[in-house]
């Protein structure tokens, strides 16, 4: 079965404050579902915005420690930003992606 059988999914980035780490970040979700052929729109949020934009969205990825609970998967990708478990990370992102498409 192809991959593009999936629909489209919307993925929030979010990191604390400012927007250079969600940059960093989502700039490497966005290549990492192109390689694995996972159709999505990736917004840069800062963490304050996610819970008002959860019901919007499939699943939020973080660079920073997430406040609450989310209705949606919330994904901790500090990973990205120190470069160690980079894969365990990706491998979660993109279980989870196929499971909200």
């Amino acid at each position: 079965m192809e991959g593009n059988k999936m629909r489209k999914i919307k993925v929030l980035v979010a990191c604390g404050a400012g927007i250079a780490t969600s940059t960093v970040v989502t700039q490497k979700v966005e290549e990492l579902f192109k390689k694995n052929e996972i159709q999505a729109d990736v917004e840069q949020i800062k963490i304050s915005q996610a819970a008002s934009k959860q019901d919007s969205a499939d699943m939020l990825i973080s660079t920073t420690v997430l406040p609450q609970e989310y209705r949606i998967p919330a994904i901790k990708a500090m990973s990205f930003l120190t470069g160690i478990g980079t894969d365990e990370t990706e491998n979660e992102i993109i279980e989870t992606a196929k499971q909200v498409s």
